[in-house]
């Protein structure tokens, strides 16, 4: 059993993660910038540790990052979001022995930019929406010129914040051309460039993939039933659904072209009115919705230990259909989200209740291991 290092233990992919790791006997350790992250309440976390915001202080993170693995003498990390990941794979080699199972510092940067993935993709037959790409805001586009409603992306989901730190870029949405004005007018100048796209309207179909050394190891795929925000964003209640072979492939061949290695999540949207699925993105991270895999029996993450371990499983080929998850306190925020916005708020409440007893499991609470769930319960309530 090997021990590991979890990062960002306040993300829910990374209780995902210890608890399948300490339910399999590995000796698992979480650090979070914040003091009480929600994987640290877990009874599989054995060490935690207090370190810097990897995105205010990415330099200063790395550095107590190099300490911890040392101190702890950890085996195996996990990064689990993307400001770490930038932080610590440019870092490798001075973390030492530990291994870390991403790709290169270089690959990665290539895939988190959205423009050269998109252009990728299209070259190899993948839908994409329509877009144009400005490097300034002088380059934005006349609105006069575009089809509303569109989608401003930053090319990167992770900017430099115009100092020594790193901010998350804002996704924006423009229904007219003063909408429009006013984003551009309020995206800062390390959101560019600049996507301008084509609003896909439908639901979110996402492929999630262990690749190693070429070699595809896992494929699990899901819908989304219901997202925060309702216009779209993370899945807060879903469930496990076949892979499009068509999708897989192109897929796989996406990541091929970049040489990744570890877990990927492949996002696409489904065109409502014609079913013709658009890439959004790759993440190359552990996702949101991890739980959802790991309870349908695709177990990513000890999955990704035995490779970094190097002992490669026999890849998974079959998990359990129509498996729901929720995430409670997500499924709340949208409702309220819809209630205030008046968004068939009777109907949104009737289907809220007649899915709360549907099976599906609860992402967070779980009885062999609540103190997650209450530590949830609680900070949600701080915040109301």
């Amino acid at each position: 059993m090997a021990r590991v290092l979890v990062t960002d233990a306040e993300e829910r992919a990374a209780l995902a993660v210890v608890r399948s790791l300490g339910r399999a006997g590995h000796q698992v350790s979480i650090c979070s910038p914040r003091r009480r992250p929600l994987a640290g309440a877990s009874r599989f976390a054995r060490e935690r540790a207090l370190v810097p915001d990897p995105l205010a202080a990415p330099a200063a993170y790395a550095d107590a990052l190099h300490r911890l693995v040392g101190a702890l003498d950890v085996e195996v990390l996990l990064p689990m979001s993307e400001a770490s990941l930038m932080a610590l794979l440019p870092e490798r080699e001075r973390l030492g022995p530990v291994a870390l199972p991403f790709p290169s510092a270089a690959a990665f940067e290539r895939i988190r930019d959205k423009a050269e993935v998109l252009e990728a993709a299209r070259r190899l037959g993948i839908g994409v929406p329509a877009q144009r790409v400005a490097a300034s805001p002088a380059e934005a586009p006349d609105p006069a010129t575009l089809q509303f409603p569109v989608v401003l992306k930053p090319a990167r989901s992770v900017i430099d914040d115009g100092g020594d730190g790193r901010a998350k870029s804002a996704v924006l949405h423009a229904a007219n051309a003063a909408e429009y004005a006013a984003a551009i007018r309020a995206l800062p100048a390390g959101a560019y460039p600049l996507l301008v796209q084509q609003r896909i309207v439908g639901p979110g179909a996402g492929i999630f993939l262990l690749v190693w050394d070429g070699r595809p190891l896992a494929a699990f795929g899901h819908r989304r039933l219901r997202e925060k925000p309702p216009s779209g964003g993370v899945s807060v209640y879903r469930e496990s659904a076949p892979v499009d072979d068509r999708l897989l492939e192109l897929s796989l061949q996406l990541l091929r072209h970049f040489d990744w290695q570890g877990v990927a999540m492949v996002e696409y949207k489904l065109d409502a009115a014609t079913g013709t699925p658009y890439l959004m993105e790759i993440n190359g991270r552990f996702w949101g919705s991890l739980q959802l895999a790991i309870d349908a029996g695709v177990d990513f993450p000890a999955l990704l230990v035995a490779c970094a371990a190097g002992s490669p499983p026999e890849p998974v080929d079959s998990y359990r259909l129509g498996v729901r998850s929720r995430w409670w306190w997500g499924d709340v925020d949208h409702l309220i989200a819809r209630v205030r916005a008046g968004d068939g708020a009777a109907a949104a409440l009737r289907t809220f209740l007649g899915t709360s007893f549907d099976g599906a499991r609860n992402e967070v609470l779980r009885w062999n291991d609540p103190a997650p769930g209450l530590r949830e319960t609680i900070d949600w309530l701080r915040r109301r």
